[in-house]
């Protein structure tokens, strides 16, 4: 339920919920939903339910018995703030992330409305960010939801980036990853709409993180972007650095 992540973005993952329901078009190909029924049929404990949301309270402390500072997404397998997560377990989520001040916490969601209304509930210390997921234009008002949030770094996942988003606002957004969908079915990104957000991105100086370019087999289409890889990553001050965080 914690372990060290292939993901590009940060370097370990912590589920203290598991499982979800699909909102919009970016969850047709969910990874999190192959990877559960994949860990059912091999008989794993924690997916006994397949993809059914389930907390996991056992695993809440595993955080605080890290020694060395890390980056760590949360949820990689589920939405923390899916309306059938009890505001009290969020509650205490966010109680270990604060107590295990040494780490920063990666909180991604494609419900930052629900955040949005539980914010004043719950403390926003500067090792907690919060990003929210937008796959095309028609889902950018999530960004307004989340730009009312006091996280000390609010970041957008354009991922899997399924249409253009012109214009996209980044008042008050710390950082911008995005990515092409991976897998089986892979749809298919333009790279106009990947220059688009870069170049917006340069503009408004906010950090740019190119995840991939997708497809079903990723390994091939590589990172490249302009001959080279894109890395930027937020500080709590909200400005920019090139490399990616090593603890």
């Amino acid at each position: 339920m914690a372990q060290a992540s292939s993901i590009e973005w940060t370097e370990a993952t912590w589920n203290p919920v598991t499982g979800c329901t699909k909102i919009s078009p970016g969850c047709q190909h969910c990874y999190a939903e192959r990877m559960a029924k994949r860990l059912q049929a091999m008989c794993q404990r924690r997916y006994r339910n397949g993809f059914t949301l389930t907390v996991q309270p056992d695993v809440l402390d595993v955080p605080l018995r890290w020694r060395r500072p890390r980056m760590i997404f949360v949820n990689s397998m589920s939405d923390l703030f899916h309306q059938d997560v009890p505001a009290s377990y969020i509650a205490r989520c966010f109680d270990v992330m604060r107590e295990a001040s040494r780490h920063t916490f990666q909180v991604l969601t494609k419900r930052p409305e629900r955040a949005a209304e539980l914010a004043d509930q719950l403390p926003w210390p500067k090792n907690i960010w919060l990003g929210t997921s937008v796959e095309t234009a028609r889902y950018a008002n999530r960004i307004h939801f989340l730009q009312r949030i006091p996280a000390s770094i609010r970041f957008l996942s354009l991922e899997p980036l399924l249409g253009p988003l012109p214009q996209l606002p980044l008042d008050d957004i710390h950082w911008v990853i995005v990515g092409g969908e991976s897998g089986p079915d892979a749809r298919p990104m333009n790279p106009k709409w990947v220059f688009e957000i870069r170049d917006r991105c340069r503009e408004h100086r906010v950090p740019f993180f190119f995840k991939q370019w997708g497809g079903v087999q990723k390994c091939r289409a590589g990172r490249l972007l302009d001959g080279r890889e894109w890395d930027e990553m937020p500080t709590v001050g909200g400005t920019c650095r090139a490399e990616r965080s090593v603890a």
